[in-house]
């Protein structure tokens, strides 16, 4: 694999930085300053997704034919490295990264032509229908019931963790269409409105604080829903083999390019911050070791992820390689909060609102504390989600090391 840039990469590098300088406007950038975990609001981040749309490179994975960007290896390298240098919202994976691959590789062709044009304009939001009570990394347990009634299926049932549910106008779902046979070889893979009579949503709290328009997760409640036949993906009960599809591409995104931005923030955050001494934390060792470390382990996930996404390119699936990028990523992301943590020291605890003592503004210290905390709180999440750590190692062991 050649690493070196050729004078047309370079070309594409200088036109993604004087695009983003243009289309990445002071008001994202105040509104990224203070997020918790590289997202935005609704209508910020459809803003941000149309810019991208408009500019013909939202969906750098998608066939070209598709609405994809057609990028080599390298350019799509750059072009992930550039907007996460730069800071910019991450895109809303929930469409454009994790149903339209599989509507894509399962769907019929009306399927396609419904929901792929608007999913790529943003025009419609997505969200997840997976987890539920009971039923998370032991997601084949899921209990959700989906019964045949003429040309519908009648859901009932809950589904949890739903991130964005209060936005969405559509989600895919796993649901129990038979309780024969193995677990997994009874559920099938269902497209849904949100707007259909009988769901109901709630939100779910959590500990990092959100503030307005940042609330994330919520358990969403079906009591004789009707969806109709024709939103199946596939096969009636092939759905586990949908979902393992979608999941590649949950666990196997790029974490390195995000992970740098983030490391090069605790560097500017530590040469502002106080050491013990006095002097600045940056110049600190024991802080300074912390930092290196993680750059190491940064670095070598950027060389891994270089790899498996230069074979992808060249027709490879990601496959169970898709766990190792999940364990590595999400957990060097709770390593950098936990460090930022550290940097931001007394700073980071007013982004608690005190009941009995309420201020104007909630919170005290330079405005680059504020996320912190909240930050630090909501990437415990990220070990657990799309499958937890553990499971992905006992995943690892059977089909990647053969064990």
């Amino acid at each position: 694999m050649d690493l070196a840039f050729s004078p047309e990469d370079l070309a594409f590098q200088q036109e993604v930085r004087d695009w983003i300088a243009t289309a990445y406007d002071d008001d994202l950038r105040r509104q990224m300053a203070q997020s918790k975990n590289g997202y935005l609001d609704k209508a910020g981040q459809v803003k941000w997704q149309k810019k991208l749309f408009e500019r013909g490179w939202v969906a750098p994975d998608w066939p070209v034919e598709l609405g994809g960007t057609g990028f080599t290896p390298s350019q799509r390298y750059i072009f992930n490295m550039e907007l996460a240098l730069a800071g910019t919202p991450h895109p809303s994976p929930m469409g454009l990264k994790m149903c339209a691959p599989v509507i894509m590789a399962f769907g019929t062709d009306e399927q396609k032509a419904q929901h792929l044009p608007p999913i790529l304009s943003s025009d419609i939001w997505w969200c997840q229908g997976y987890s539920e009570p009971g039923s998370g990394s032991d997601l084949a347990s899921l209990k959700m019931s989906a019964v045949r009634d003429g040309d519908d299926y009648v859901l009932n049932g809950s589904k949890i963790w739903t991130t964005h549910a209060q936005w969405a106008d559509w989600m895919f779902c796993l649901v129990r269409t038979s309780t024969e046979g193995k677990p997994q070889n009874g559920i099938s893979f269902l497209l849904l409105r949100m707007d259909s009579p009988g769901i109901q949503i709630k939100s779910l709290p959590t500990l990092d604080g959100p503030a307005e328009g940042e609330q994330e997760i919520n358990q969403v409640f079906f009591d004789n829903v009707r969806v109709p036949v024709a939103n199946r993906i596939g096969e009636e009960n092939k759905g586990w083999t949908y979902a393992k599809y979608l999941l590649e591409f949950e666990r196997g995104n790029a974490y390195a390019p995000g992970l740098m931005n983030a490391l090069r923030k605790v560097r500017k955050l530590a040469t502002l911050e106080r050491a013990d001494d006095g002097g600045a934390l940056i110049d600190d060792p024991a802080f300074r070791d912390k930092i290196a470390n993680l750059e190491i382990a940064v670095e070598s996930l950027n060389a891994t992820e270089l790899r498996i996404f230069s074979g992808r390119s060249a027709g490879k699936a990601v496959g169970a390689v898709s766990s190792m990028l999940k364990c590595a990523g999400s957990e060097a992301q709770q390593a950098i909060t936990e460090l930022t943590l550290e940097a931001v020291g007394t700073y980071a605890a007013p982004y608690v609102q005190d009941t009995w003592a309420p201020t104007n503004d909630g919170r005290a210290g330079p405005d680059y504390a504020a996320p912190a905390a909240p930050a630090y709180f909501n990437f415990r999440k990220a070990s657990i989600y799309a499958g937890s750590n553990e499971i992905q190692r006992n995943i690892m062991a059977k089909l990647v090391l053969g064990l």
